[in-house]
């Protein structure tokens, strides 16, 4: 599995990527534009990615914007649904209004923070990514929110 991690905290990004490594390998992107050329770039030389993860605060285009461009980029391709890129936002609130956009956009996944490794597995599994019966292997690690941005 080929994944992309798009947050700009560091710390959640190491963290998803210390999830993911052992089913496979895993890109990062810091902003929402990032994101955006670092999957036209896998997907131009045929080595498209299987994965996003994506937060929703991003400090250019969020997260929902973000898989929006994508979307739109994967039917201008004529992407097929089984060959789309597997979606999971991720967010430090549970806003309903962000999930039922997220739906409307083919998201996969939408999970919370802190994120713990059996939910994260469970929404590779449901998406078909790792096999059903991989071991949700490890201790529980969570990421760490955004700290609320001071005011200058």
């Amino acid at each position: 599995m080929k994944a992309l991690i798009v947050d700009d905290v560091q710390a959640n990004c190491r963290m998803l990527k210390g999830l993911l490594a052992p089913f496979g390998v895993c890109e990062v992107a810091t902003t929402g534009r990032e994101a955006v050329v670092a999957f036209q770039r896998a997907w131009n030389a045929g080595e498209p990615f299987h994965l996003i993860c994506l937060d929703i605060m991003l400090p250019d285009l969020d997260g929902l914007k973000v898989l929006e461009v994508i979307r739109k980029m994967e039917d201008a391709m004529h992407v097929t649904d089984d060959q789309r890129i597997r979606a999971v936002m991720i967010s430090a609130a549970g806003d309903f209004d962000h999930q039922a956009r997220a739906r409307t956009l083919h998201c996969d996944g939408y999970l919370q923070k802190p994120i713990f490794r059996k939910d994260l597995i469970a929404v590779l599994k449901q998406t078909h990514l790792i096999e059903e019966d991989a071991p949700p292997t490890g201790e529980t690690v969570h990421s760490h929110p955004k700290k609320p941005s001071t005011p200058a």
